[in-house]
């Protein structure tokens, strides 16, 4: 009886409404009506035991050799340590002109050298730079033993923020890269380093396009080659040992586009720079970054049952980028939202896909959110939508 009541009741509310649910989805673009895909040639073959080179925007790889296998970082190493003092930076646990004294440890290590002296302060500024352009290991030990006290210490910092970025063939024993047996990474983990030290520090990433230092009366000039036969290269980072091999870390950034390599274990300092010039031209020759959506745009509007307000507007939380052939202009999308709505639902909940197609191949599928929280309505709105419910 009460059910009978209750459905008359919904009758009512319909027709004095006129409620009609919200269509929820866009279709697929047709395979069959796309254009071939443009056909890009191979990678070039480069003097490197193992590289990678990869779309910063998307992380989309467009060029690798032995990309994920175990290989000695060497000065590599010191692109973790600078993400950690950056870290210290920003938080406010550290500051440019904090003076630093330098241990005995930081003033007798091996290697490349800021010329530091032993028992003199030093401003973390000045050993930023020391470390950054002239690869000083005697810097790069003084900055890890005043954030962690001890190298062995801040060698645990380094793992586990390794961890945190999906860096999972590296692990550290050092701040500097001196080799040691388990002192290792790889290529792909390298890529994802530089992609975070750009995304999340950019107010610091200037110090990788600083092309001399002088410090104690020494002048010593960058060793990354590129920044002065490439004006679209603004970083990252050398590394050399013996067994290491020569070693660079680059990024570019031309037209709205920015690329990453990483080159290990090449032949010489010329072939390192060689090879990531060869890589990154490869990349931007044959490939091109596209913003598809940005986020926060209201890409559809969705019937969302027992809300206080309705429709929803959902869209992506953030800017989605692909990357495609260069000159590929068929980009398409296709939206997808679940049937059934039903709040409440926050900014988090995902309600659906956007799907990324060219040349009738798919490229990215990310999901849909409300753009603003969707509150629950009333006790009669949530009556009304249960039993509507049951013939929805």
């Amino acid at each position: 009886m009460f059910r009978s009541v209750l459905v008359s009741l919904l009758g009512m509310a319909v027709i004095a409404t006129g409620w009609a649910p919200a269509a929820s989805s866009t279709p697929a673009p047709a395979a069959a009506a796309a254009p071939p895909p443009i056909a890009i040639p191979s990678a070039p073959q480069v003097d490197a035991r193992s590289y990678i080179l990869v779309d910063y925007q998307t992380n989309k790889v467009l060029a690798a050799k032995e990309a994920t296998a175990r290989m000695e970082p060497a000065s590599l190493t010191k692109l973790m340590t600078a993400y950690i003092v950056f870290q210290e930076l920003a938080v406010g646990k550290l500051k440019l002109e904090d003076m630093v004294m330098v241990s005995e440890h930081a003033w007798r290590s091996e290697g490349s050298r800021t010329f530091i002296e032993l028992g003199k302060p030093v401003s973390v500024n000045d050993l930023i730079l020391g470390m950054i352009v002239q690869s000083g290991n005697d810097a790069t030990i003084a900055l890890a033993e005043r954030i962690a006290g001890t190298e062995d210490t801040f060698a645990q910092l380094m793992n586990s923020n390794a961890a945190r970025l999906g860096m999972t063939g590296t692990h550290f024993e050092n701040s500097s890269g001196l080799p040691s047996p388990e002192h290792y990474t790889t290529a792909r983990d390298m890529s994802f380093l530089a992609n975070a030290m750009i995304r999340d520090f950019p107010q610091y990433y200037k110090y990788y396009s600083i092309r001399e230092f002088e410090h104690n009366g020494i002048k010593q000039q960058n060793r990354n080659g590129l920044l002065e036969k490439d004006p679209s290269v603004d970083g990252l980072k050398t590394g050399h040992t013996d067994s290491a091999g020569f070693c660079l870390v680059t990024s570019a950034h031309r037209d709205g586009m920015r690329l990453v390599s990483v080159v290990l274990g090449s032949g010489s300092m010329k072939a390192r720079e060689n090879a990531s010039a060869t890589l990154l031209g490869y990349g931007f020759s044959f490939y091109e970054t596209k913003l598809v959506v940005k986020g926060a745009t209201v890409l559809v509007t969705a019937h969302v049952w027992k809300a206080a307000k309705s429709p929803a507007q959902i869209g992506i939380q953030n800017d989605l980028y692909v990357t495609v052939a260069r000159g590929q202009s068929d980009v398409k999308t296709a939206v997808d939202v679940q049937p059934k709505l039903i709040a409440p639902l926050s900014t988090d909940a995902a309600v659906g896909t956007l799907r990324v197609f060219a040349g009738g191949q798919p490229l990215a599928t990310v999901p849909l959110h409300p753009l603003s929280a969707v509150t629950p309505g009333g006790w009669w709105r949530r009556l009304i939508d249960t039993i509507r419910l049951w013939f929805a």
